[in-house]
Order: C-alpha cells, then sequence, then structure tokens
C-alpha cells in the first residue's frame, strides 16, 4: 500500500476529527464524504468496523504504512505493560513525530520531508528515515546548513511554548531532546488504542 497523497479533508471527514491539524473544510461540513452528503442515512457499524477505522485513523494520524503498523504492534505487544499503550509511544518515538512535536515543522509529513532530505540529524549523525525509533537521550537537530529554511523557521517562530514534557527544545541552538516515552495521559491525540488491540487479537 502507498502512502496516501489525497486530499486530507477527505480523510478528515471520514472520522469526523481534524486529524491533520485545523481543518475549515470540516468545521463546515462535519459529516463523512460521499455524494449524498449529510442526508444520507448510515448503517449501524459493525465491531469489526468500528475497530478497522479506529486502526486506520491511527495510520493517517502517525503516517504509517501497514507493514510498519504490523510491526510496531508486534513490538508493543512483546513489551512490558499494556500494549496498546505501548504502540502509542513507539509511535511517539519515531523521529518524524518528534520532529513535529519540537516544532521544526508544522505538520507529520512536513517534518518526514525534513528528515527524508537529510535536514535532520541524531546524535550529530544525519538520519534520513522517518520510522527511526528514539530512545531516550537521544538529541534531535536541525543541520546547521537546513536552519534558515523558510518551512523550517516559519514553523520555529510559531513555536508555542513547549507542550510536551517528554521532549526538551532549545531554541537557539534549534535542538530538541527526547526525554523518555511519554505517558499515555500526555499524548493528546484521540485514539482509543483498546479498540485496534481489540481488532489485532481476533
Amino acid at each position: 500500500m502507498a502512502r496516501y497523497t489525497g486530499p486530507k479533508s477527505k480523510i478528515a471527514r471520514k472520522f469526523r476529527e481534524p486529524i491533520f491539524g485545523p481543518d475549515k473544510a470540516l468545521e463546515r461540513k462535519n459529516y463523512p464524504p460521499g455524494m449524498h452528503g449529510a442526508s444520507k442515512r448510515r448503517g449501524k457499524q459493525s465491531e469489526y468496523a468500528i475497530q478497522l477505522m479506529e486502526k486506520q485513523k491511527v495510520k493517517y494520524t502517525y503516517g504509517v504504512l501497514e507493514r510498519q503498523f504490523e510491526n510496531l504492534f508486534h513490538t508493543a505487544s512483546s513489551k512490558e505493560g499494556i500494549t496498546g499503550e505501548n504502540l502509542l509511544k513507539l509511535l511517539e518515538a519515531r523521529l518524524d513525530n518528534a520532529v513535529y512535536r519540537l516544532g521544526i515543522a508544522p505538520t507529520r509529513s512536513g517534518a518526514r520531508q525534513l528528515v527524508s532530505h537529510k535536514h535532520i540529524t541524531v546524535n550529530g549523525e544525519v538520519v534520513n528515515i522517518p520510522s527511526y525509533s528514539l530512545r531516550a537521550g537521544d538529541v534531535i537537530a536541525v543541520r546547521e546548513r537546513s536552519q534558515t529554511l523558510e518551512a523550517v523557521t516559519n514553523s520555529v517562530s510559531a513555536r508555542r511554548i513547549n507542550k510536551h514534557t517528554w521532549l526538551e527544545w532549545d531554541p537557539n541552538n534549534f535542538t530538541g531532546k527526547f526525554l523518555n516515552y511519554p505517558n499515555r495521559d500526555e499524548i493528546p491525540e484521540n485514539i482509543k488504542e483498546n479498540l485496534i488491540v481489540e481488532l489485532y487479537s481476533k
């Protein structure tokens, strides 16, 4: 399955949530897309359909492909603790997500592009793999020659006070640190991870 590159508003309307950020189209049309619009009567969803939709929502939110997601789930289930929470922690530890959370890019897709184009380093080494899994203490930085990129400067200048306690940001040096995995209550996304665990347990 290739990465989705179509209209993001359409996906946001499908889940009725601004999973890619503020969306005026979603505000105007807070109902699923389709030729019949809001008037179409939709049948009751099955338990499987609800679970599958939750999984798809998480994949779109974090920009993860099917095989990557399955691998993350199996890793999460093999760790100690609650599988659903472990899964979200692993998603939050992805390099592209950390770049987004630090405010270096305004969106996860933008963060993915910065990483892929070799604008980001981890512990002083260039890493161009968006799915790279961070560990506690890893230092994420914008390469010196990339710090003047308009996309980076605009995003950093719009950055507000650090809202994520598991990350540390140094605005003077364009560097951040991944302090630790976040607790479940620190992850702001509206995700029912228990539905995903139930889906995979069938």
